[in-house]
């Protein structure tokens, strides 16, 4: 599996904390945070690749911090979770760049894999952005 960057976003400790003890030891490199202001003063550093967030949260809800986000770090990617009774807002959240959305409570595995596609699609992007700047610096007149 290709290392990658997440962030965990959740207002329940020990949801937050389980979640990235689980995915450290898938050896991804997995940290928390337990608002949507405390992810913003994190992804501010700039290595974070992808980032699971909670639709619910007190304050800075899940789909204010989720376009802060893409507004700020725009190839970012973000799962959301939502629980039962909020999966419009999985799907607003979609609509706003969001890469998915997945229910809470949830397994590992398929975790794992949304976390993994989202982190291609991002490295997907990077690459074409990279492969253009490439293309124009070459085509310049020296």
């Amino acid at each position: 599996m290709t290392l990658f960057n997440v962030l965990i976003v959740d207002d329940e400790q020990e949801f937050r904390e389980v979640t990235v003890k689980r995915l450290n030891k898938r050896d991804l490199h997995c940290e928390g945070a337990e608002s949507g202001e405390k992810a913003l003063e994190r992804i501010s550093k700039g290595d974070i690749d992808v980032v699971l967030l909670d639709v619910k949260m007190p304050g800075m809800g899940g789909i204010e911090t989720l376009r802060e986000i893409k507004c700020r770090m725009p190839l970012i990617e973000v799962v959301m979770l939502t629980g039962h009774a909020s999966v419009e807002s999985g799907i607003d959240g979609m609509k706003m760049g969001a890469f998915d959305y997945l229910m809470k409570p949830m397994e590992l595995d398929p975790l794992l894999e949304k976390l993994q596609e989202a982190y291609a699609k991002k490295k997907n992007q990077q690459d074409k952005i990279e492969m253009a700047q490439i293309k124009r610096d070459m085509a310049r007149p020296s």
